[in-house]
């Protein structure tokens, strides 16, 4: 079985290897957005399992306890808790990404509640006391998860786990270096496709899928270049591939992207400082969410670039040609934002298409006429 095949195994049977893991003996620990270390619950010798939604069944449950103008990607995964497919989770863990996720925490808490429950409140405003708040958040949430665990954590054990992580985050961006090339040898849905797989898995495992994927990839033919418009991904949650697959059947290829299912968890290392606690907070405060707020700097045109400067360098990189903005409905943070950066990346000329969606593969079919009148005014 190539890394691919394996790839879209674990893509399509998601959470079946958490279940096997957790029959092994191990302890699984859920959790939501890319504000949770990966590396303290891998230090405590347990598994974390990022929970992700189901864009293909409906919400049929989780209205009775949500309200329907709730972003419904929340509200998915929590009509799957409901409907007992996170049964296998040891613990569920939130951080305070957004005000829905904050309130969804306590409800799910109150209705369908783990062994390990935590929340740990991460700061919306970057200054002089965020990261001591953040670190004392962090070291109250590992006393918390070693009292569950049954094991104190092991500062060396720790820095171990922000090696093991780095390397991965390292593989992650020598993969997506692969898609500078024109035409890109690798896909946008296949590297959903991976992102999402390595979610539902030990960081180890993901590691050497992603190494024999990149092994694969280099393998391929180079094709001859197409003249397809490359476009930059921008926006929240899109852990299922078919959006992305729309685009490409439009004739384009999605060759970069800011998403907290994307770029944005793996982007930056962590710093391998004396005290590991303070690399973590560093590195987690500095992820680009659009609910983070950096003091403002300078004039107008000033501070959009020291808020969206990384983004222009991801589009000069991959030679982007335009920029498709993916928002799940009800997103406040992105749709705050979006105006924002459209504005910004419109002062580079490069074309935007905005599209606020319901977090459902329903709704394709419906979205492939603009896509494709984007496409074609950007030829």
């Amino acid at each position: 079985m190539t890394a691919m095949q394996k790839i879209e195994d674990i893509y399509n049977n998601r959470g079946s290897r958490a279940r096997s893991l957790r029959d092994e003996g191990q302890k699984i620990i859920g959790y939501f957005c890319c504000f949770v270390p990966d590396e303290i619950i891998t230090a405590l010798d347990l598994v974390p399992y990022r929970i992700q939604g189901s864009p293909t069944e409906p919400i049929d449950e989780a209205d009775a306890l949500l309200e329907p103008m709730a972003c419904p990607f929340a509200r998915s995964c929590f009509n799957m808790a409901l409907k007992d497919e996170y049964d296998f989770l040891d613990g569920f863990v939130a951080p305070h990404s957004c005000d829905t996720i904050e309130r969804l925490y306590h409800i799910w808490h109150t209705n369908k509640p783990s062994p390990f429950n935590h929340l740990i409140n991460v700061p919306h405003m970057l200054g002089p006391s965020s990261d001591e708040f953040y670190k004392n958040e962090l070291l109250y949430f590992t006393r918390q998860l070693e009292e569950f665990a049954g094991r104190k954590l092991d500062l060396e054990r720790l820095k171990e786990a922000i090696r093991l992580y780095n390397r991965r985050r390292a593989l992650l961006r020598e993969l997506y270096g692969l898609r500078k090339e024109n035409p890109p040898r690798v896909t946008g849905a296949e590297i959903t496709k991976i992102l999402v797989a390595g979610m539902d898995i030990p960081a180890t495992e993901h590691i050497e899928l992603i190494t024999g994927l990149i092994a694969e990839i280099k393998e391929r033919p180079a094709a001859a270049s197409d003249g397809l418009p490359r476009i930059f991904l921008w926006g929240n949650e899109i852990d299922d591939s078919s959006f992305i697959e729309l685009v490409e059947e439009c004739g384009a290829h999605v060759v970069m992207d800011d998403l907290c299912t994307g770029s944005r968890f793996f982007w930056q290392d962590v710093d391998e400082t004396e005290d590991p606690f303070d690399g973590l907070v560093r590195r987690y405060l500095d992820i680009h969410c659009p609910r983070t707020l950096k003091p403002q700097a300078g004039a107008r045109e000033e501070d959009l670039e020291n808020r969206f400067g990384y983004i222009r360098r991801f589009i000069e990189d991959w030679e982007a040609a335009g920029a498709i903005f993916y928002i799940v409905r009800y997103c406040d943070t992105c749709e705050l934002e979006g105006p924002d950066l459209k504005e910004y990346l419109n002062g580079l000329n490069l074309p935007v298409l905005m599209i606020e969606d319901d977090y459902s593969t329903s709704t394709m079919g419906q979205l492939r006429t603009r896509i494709q009148a984007f496409l074609e005014m950007i030829m």
